[in-house]
């Protein structure tokens, strides 16, 4: 054993503070999660149409969740 109290050189290192992301980089993800979300409720669709219930539920849970993600986004950045 060793006995120092010293800091551990294995420790990873403090993240530094994040800088939010660009305006227009903001609004592109935003973007991306608006028409990832339509495919999601187009499947919700489809799959309602078809019977599967689960795939319509679990679909239209995906298209809830990625537009609150990308507005998320937005906002924060």
């Amino acid at each position: 054993m060793t006995g120092g109290a010293g800091p551990d050189p294995a420790a990873p290192e403090p993240a530094a503070p994040r800088e939010p992301r660009p305006l227009l980089e903001r609004l592109g993800l935003g973007a991306i999660a608006i028409v990832m979300s339509l495919l999601f409720a187009l499947v919700a669709i489809a799959a309602g149409m078809g019977g599967e219930w689960i795939l319509a539920a679990m679909s239209g849970v995906g298209a809830v969740m990625t537009i609150a993600v990308g507005a998320i986004t937005v906002v924060r950045g």
